[in-house]
């Protein structure tokens, strides 16, 4: 079986499509782990991205940069498929990198801090209704 020389890149976002590539020859994506690269005859995976700045090169557009908040990579032969939160393309690296810290990581950072105060309230009502049951 011959190995793809591009892939196809489509970039979700929870209410539509963000984008769709064809001839893609290379993508870099961010993880918690690091830095994940792929090409096209790289074996199929799954990988969960941190949020951080997408690079995908095809022969139209050459290199491309995407500011993305977290979610999820999956590569099926030929086909990449990354579902993310949020996505905000442009040519200048700088305003990107400063998209993610200042968008994507604050929300992260809230989301965090109502997930504990939630956490909380469920375990302040699990205890008043153990002392409910045993009276």
């Amino acid at each position: 079986m011959p190995q793809p020389t591009f892939m196809r890149l489509k970039i979700l976002l929870p209410f539509g499509i963000f984008a769709e590539k064809t001839g893609v020859s290379r993508i870099v994506a961010e993880t918690r782990e690091g830095s994940l690269g792929l090409l096209p005859h790289r074996l199929d995976c799954v990988a969960a991205l941190a949020p951080g700045i997408l690079v995908y090169e095809n022969e139209a557009e050459g290199e491309v940069y995407v500011a993305v908040d977290e979610g999820g990579l999956v590569k099926t032969g030929p086909d990449v498929f990354v579902s993310v939160r949020n996505a905000v393309g442009g040519k200048d690296l700088a305003l990107l990198r400063e998209t993610v810290e200042q968008e994507f990581l604050d929300i992260n950072e809230r989301e965090q801090v109502v997930r504990s105060v939630m956490a909380k309230m469920e375990s302040g009502f699990i205890r008043r209704l153990a002392e409910f049951h045993h009276e």
